[in-house]
């Protein structure tokens, strides 16, 4: 398959992929039709999807399966009216119907839009108006659909709502009927055109650190940006089975459940839960024969604290993880237990993976790896200079006169928003990191999340790396907390082990601020440790630093 659409298909080399990556673009490359379809005429037997969940249902789905499913689903939508353009509001958490609906929107060349089912009512009008929704499916949660209606005489463009809901069970007003309704759908015909490479495809809102969600637009490239993402990162081939913990509402379910796993021919394998449990999710790897994961690092930080010996992962080949930096003490566990080496990848809502940690490399621990071919990455000071070996900066993406498969195409509707972060030829990515002498890169933080005390510039993932050493930590968070002669001091908020949580206290804070100082500079130590039950968290798992500084805050103000 990925000979259509790569000139080299094979690399054994950072010098070589750097050199002959290179992509065949045809003209209205549609994922849908040029992938999944392809993949259901010449292996219509093959195992496209595996979908579980806790409840222990099944299903399995060849992709010769999976393509009548898909243009049985597009024709239903497009008797309701759904067509070229139209933007869609998916509401589905890890229902199968996600991945039917999904290349059902992309044959019919409308704009998908995923989103989280944790949405209230506010931002739901929020989407709906911004993005001009014209319909919305969603998964038959009570939640989901009270805030959906609750919404909905705030949005005046939706005018068709679509319930996916379990057979025979009664279907909330004014939603139409999913199960009943679209295997009745007519005949499917594809139409005549489809899309445009530059078309919008899919959209996502993504959050700052201040302000509303921003809209992501990506074009229909973005889907073969992707296949050095499943092909090359994940280093997937026809007899994978590969999970990766993601909510279909964030950019991270695309990375790893979708495009780049089906380029590679591989089985996506879903795991359909309501609840993260370790032991649960390490109990399906090993009943299913799980052969490629990814997660993020918050997700093997709490199954290094399994008794891994006492489950069968002997089907494990390959491990992968990003989302947030990975720090090294939980590689090294995870690699003592296993034997697997975790490979780091980095990238954003507005791009695909952008640096990683390739097959041909060897990872260093605690590092995103070298920059994805397809990117001109480079490191900026504050007055735009290229930083030096060992010097901090921003990552940027250097654009130049052809914008590179798998960036964004702008922020929807906001030109203003777009200038600030795509400007004279560089997209700004807002994220800090380094570089060492063998071309590495290794993540500081955002350009908000750093901290300056005392004229020193802290980066937070250098003192939680130091931390998580310590046999008590299990997560932590490191922050900035506003300090009349420092300027700002470091604050770590601090997840105990199980075996730890009665020892929390002055003694326990004076023996993880000495562990610090003997780990890295001195200067970084915590002034201030918290104790708490769990971190704040986004729906992708990432630690929300914004939420801890805004609650220090709002402290601060009363005292």
């Amino acid at each position: 398959m990925i000979e259509r659409f790569l000139k080299q298909t094979k690399f054994t080399s950072v010098e070589d992929y750097n050199k002959n990556l290179e992509f065949i673009i045809p003209e209205g490359f549609n994922f849908a039709y040029d992938v999944m379809d392809a993949w259901a005429a010449e292996a219509p037997e093959k195992l496209a999807i595996l979908w579980t969940n806790d409840q222990g249902d099944e299903i399995r789905t060849t992709y010769g399966e999976l393509k009548e499913q898909t243009d049985q689903a597009a024709s239903y939508l497009m008797s309701l009216g759904i067509g070229k353009n139209d933007p869609v509001m998916l509401i589905l958490k890890r229902r199968y119907e996600w991945w039917v609906v999904m290349l059902a929107l992309h044959k019919i060349g409308a704009i998908v839009i995923p989103a989280t089912h944790m949405l209230t009512k506010h931002d739901i009008v929020y989407r709906n108006t911004r993005a001009s929704v014209k319909a919305i499916i969603c998964v038959d949660d009570p939640y989901v659909t009270e805030q959906i209606k609750l919404a909905m005489p705030e949005s005046p463009t939706v005018d068709t709502l679509i319930a996916v809901t379990d057979h025979g069970k009664p279907i909330p007003e004014g939603f139409h009927d999913w199960q009943s309704e679209w295997k009745q759908a007519p005949q499917f015909v594809r139409p005549k055109h489809v899309n445009d490479n530059s078309d919008t495809m899919l959209m996502y809102f993504t959050s700052g650190t201040s302000g509303e969600p921003k809209m992501v637009a990506h074009d229909y490239l973005y889907a073969m940006g992707h296949l050095t993402t499943g092909v090359f990162w994940h280093n997937l081939h026809e007899g994978s089975l590969h999970l990766t913990v993601a909510d279909t509402g964030w950019g991270k379910a695309v990375w790893g459940k979708f495009y780049g796993q089906w380029f590679a021919g591989a089985t996506v394998f879903v795991f359909d839960h309501e609840k993260f449990n370790a032991d649960t999710l390490l109990r399906q790897m090993e009943k299913y024969h799980v052969t490629s994961f990814c997660a993020p690092p918050t997700i093997y930080r709490f199954m290094i604290r399994e008794d891994l010996s006492q489950y069968d992962l002997s089907s494990l080949e390959y491990c992968t993880t990003a989302g947030e930096a990975l720090n090294p003490a939980v590689f090294d566990k995870f690699y003592e237990k296993t034997g697997i080496k975790m490979m780091e990848g980095f990238g954003q809502t507005e791009t695909t993976m952008t640096l990683g940690t390739f097959p041909w490399m060897e990872p260093k621990p605690g590092s995103m790896g070298m920059p994805n071919a397809q990117y001109n990455i480079d490191l900026l000071r504050a007055d735009g200079t290229s930083c030096e070996d060992g010097e901090k900066g921003e990552i940027v993406v250097r654009v130049g006169d052809r914008k590179p498969i798998g960036l964004f195409k702008e922020y929807y509707r906001d030109e203003e928003l777009t200038r600030e972060a795509w400007h004279d030829g560089i997209y700004h990515t807002g994220d800090m990191a380094w570089r060492d002498e063998d071309g590495y890169y290794w993540f500081e933080g955002r350009i908000d999340d750093v901290i300056k005390s005392s004229g020193y510039r802290i980066g937070p993932f250098e003192v939680e790396s130091a931390l998580m050493t310590h046999p008590a930590v299990v997560e932590c968070a490191i922050t900035g907390v506003p300090d009349d002669i420092r300027g700002m001091v470091v604050k770590a908020t601090v997840v105990l082990g199980k075996e730890w949580k009665d020892k929390a206290g002055e003694d326990l804070i004076k023996e993880l601020q000495q562990h610090v100082k003997k780990e890295t500079a001195p200067y970084k130590y915590p002034r201030i440790i918290e104790f708490v039950d769990e971190l704040p968290k986004t729906i992708s798992g990432k630690i929300r630093r914004v939420e801890i500084r805004q609650k220090d805050e709002k402290k601060g103000e009363k005292e």
